[in-house]
């Protein structure tokens, strides 16, 4: 965090979704830390592998947020269940400097899925060590995963668990992401950047989620599928901090 905004460069995504977000230049997980580390990014996101293959040479560079927990998109939604896949001892033997765990809200898998979050967050509370929940409403029990009452609760959700940052799907206006804003209280709302996009349609959306009240983006493909990252995220660091 940098006076108080976020801008995370999130490469999650091999785990996530498989290897199909990738081309020949991106797979490689060397090209996206080095757009990471030159672009101003307050963190970047990453699973235990590849933190342990590739971050070294950039320590010092980018800070590094661990995501603990993950699964692939081959279940079915309706299931969805995120498992742990690396602990906050991990997370300090990288010299990380926050912990990223995804929150099912809705999920079938739900009860397990915050029995799992409390020792993470209390762990990470022993060492002093920020944690950013990605909350997302999703499983058979929610019928529209992006509306703002059901995006709203998954806020408050990660609040009321001990979440320090909360990143949420945007809602499609600025008022209706108040409302999200709103229900996070002190927990600070970070949005997703989403699929990839027009540069005009990525940074309208950024000045969107801004003037609600947003502390920052969680971003990957928008950036580093872009023709010229660089620019993007120059772009994207002058909306976080108002420097447009």
């Amino acid at each position: 965090m940098k006076r108080g905004k976020v801008m995370l460069c999130a490469m999650d995504q091999g785990l996530e979704h498989g290897p199909r977000d990738f081309n020949e230049q991106n797979i490689d997980p060397d090209y996206v830390l080095e757009v990471a580390s030159k672009c101003g990014f307050t963190g970047m996101v990453l699973h235990k592998g590849v933190a342990l293959k590739y971050f070294e040479p950039y320590a010092g560079k980018v800070p590094l947020v661990l995501k603990l927990n993950g699964r692939t998109n081959i279940v079915p939604k309706e299931e969805i269940y995120s498992s742990p896949v690396a602990s906050v001892r991990d997370a300090v033997a990288m010299g990380a400097d926050a912990v990223g765990y995804t929150l099912y809200v809705g999920s079938p898998s739900e009860a397990q899925m915050f029995e799992d979050f409390a020792m993470i967050e209390q762990e990470a509370r022993d060492y002093g060590m920020p944690v950013i929940v990605w909350s997302y409403p999703r499983g058979k029990y929610v019928a529209d995963e992006k509306s703002v009452e059901s995006v709203s609760y998954a806020a408050r959700v990660a609040l009321e668990l001990g979440a320090d940052i909360v990143k949420v799907n945007y809602t499609g206006s600025t008022e209706s992401f108040k409302k999200v804003v709103a229900a996070a209280q002190k927990c600070r709302v970070i949005s997703a950047g989403g699929s990839k996009q027009t540069d005009a349609e990525f940074l309208a959306k950024a000045r969107e989620v801004m003037a609600a009240g947003a502390a920052g983006f969680a971003v990957g493909r928008n950036v580093w599928q872009n023709e010229d990252p660089s620019g993007l995220a120059e772009s994207l660091r002058k909306v976080i901090w108002g420097k447009e």
